[in-house]
């Protein structure tokens, strides 16, 4: 007998897509999604491959797809539910961009130094194991390629973050509305740079963007690496 996993990100962001449509005419990397650094964190894009991980609704894919000149952007999410939406919403742009529906560690993995650059906006690298995710990304650039990541510097809740590799358990639901919990790494800086060393990333750094005003909010770590140039 087999059993499925339920999508627990079956009605994440259902609601917008309703009436929100648009390709957003920015990009932000906080968790606030309205203040920080904007695409210049990933470098130069110009005739570049790039994969968002765990793209969800591909809504900052579809951004880099239009305002920029890839030569083409892979959305990347294990949800079959938020892979149709990103098909529905933005599935016009294809080819410059691709839904891409599955596994990512997996997808990375059947990659080998396909990409210049890879991102994540609190996406694949929080939901993830980056034990398994963070060397599937190494593989996956040609070398000199760039990982920027963004993600929560502590929990929502304000508790601290994690000082070794351990995942939280956050609410979530099945496509029923059954209540269950999945997995989210919420990790102190040190962890995640020692994480991405072990990985056999270089030239690793952290930054710390401050939570803004408004309940449920909270600062964000935003982590820039790169696959060495010589392998």
């Amino acid at each position: 007998m087999t059993t499925s996993t339920p999508d627990l990100w079956h009605h994440y962001g259902r609601t917008r897509a309703e009436t929100d449509r648009d390709v957003p005419d920015s990009f932000y990397w906080t968790w606030g999604q309205d203040s920080g650094p904007g695409t210049e964190v990933l470098g130069g894009l110009d005739g570049a491959h790039v994969a968002d991980l765990g793209a969800g609704s591909a809504r900052h894919a579809a951004h880099l797809a239009t305002r920029h000149q890839p030569a083409r952007v892979d959305a990347v999410d294990s949800s079959p539910a938020q892979s149709a939406m990103a098909a529905d919403l933005f599935g016009h742009l294809a080819p410059c961009l691709r839904i891409v529906s599955g596994n990512v560690t997996a997808h990375l993995q059947s990659m080998p130094a396909a990409y210049d650059v890879l991102y994540s906006v609190f996406g694949a690298v929080d939901f993830v194991d980056p034990r398994e995710l963070l060397p599937a990304a190494a593989m996956a650039l040609r070398p000199g390629g760039r990982l920027v990541f963004s993600t929560l510097a502590h929990y929502l809740s304000g508790s601290p973050a994690q000082a070794d590799v351990v995942a939280g358990r956050i609410g979530a639901k099945t496509p029923d509305g059954e209540a269950t919990t999945m997995p989210r790494w919420v990790l102190e800086e040190h962890v995640w740079v020692k994480l991405l060393d072990q990985a056999g990333f270089t030239d690793i750094a952290a930054e710390v963007w401050p939570a803004a005003e408004g309940p449920r909010t909270a600062a964000t770590l935003l982590v820039t690496a790169h696959r060495p140039t010589g392998c």
